[in-house]
């Protein structure tokens, strides 16, 4: 079990990085790759499976902080889902959408870290 929560974890922080990688490379001309849709769907799954994992072993969970994340992970997706349609369809991206995937995301980040 320890095995497959670290595993977990480390995807979860891998998609945490994929996306703001992806913000960070493309600051000057920003907008949202495919890539960044399928990182925020990896961390809504995993941090799903983390809190599963985490409530079967009777932790005390913190649901407050999980409905924040929760919400904020929803977000994300459903902007870069957006961000990423455009992008497929040679439209041009708003930066305040493609800003917003990745300012969202390093707000989670500080979410999951400091609360």
């Amino acid at each position: 079990m320890d095995f497959l929560q670290s595993f977990l974890v480390f995807l979860h922080i891998l998609g945490a990085a994929i996306i703001v990688g992806i913000w960070f490379a493309k600051i000057k001309n920003p907008t949202v790759m495919p890539g960044q849709f399928h990182a925020a769907l990896l961390q809504l799954v995993t941090g799903l499976l983390l809190v599963g994992l985490a409530e079967m072993d009777d932790y005390d969970v913190n649901h407050i902080k999980i409905a924040v994340k929760l919400t904020l992970a929803l977000v994300i997706a459903v902007m870069a889902f957006i961000g990423q349609r455009k992008y497929k369809k040679g439209e041009p991206v708003s930066k305040v959408l493609a800003n917003g995937v990745g300012i969202l995301t390093v707000v989670n980040i500080a979410v999951a870290t400091m609360w």
